[in-house]
């Protein structure tokens, strides 16, 4: 992660936030909580699968606004 500046003091805080999050999910082993009973359940396996997939994503997304915008043509609207 690189040191923040000025301008992107915001991505850098959202991407330590999204990391911590992220490593909260992947520590939290759903592929255990599928192996138990459905009752004995404290959370939804699946659920935790979504929600690291979502922060993966969005941690992609703010490596690409970190990284500023490419040379090249743009698309028009």
């Amino acid at each position: 992660m690189s040191a923040p500046n000025r301008e992107n003091d915001v991505l850098y805080e959202l991407k330590a936030e999204v990391e911590m999050e992220l490593t909260q999910a992947v520590a939290s082993h759903p592929e255990e909580e599928m192996a138990l009973p459905i009752t004995d359940w404290l959370f939804d396996p699946t659920d935790v699968e979504r929600e690291e997939i979502g922060e993966r994503g969005l941690l992609d997304a703010v490596e690409v606004l970190e990284d500023g915008p490419q040379p090249g043509p743009r698309a028009e609207t």
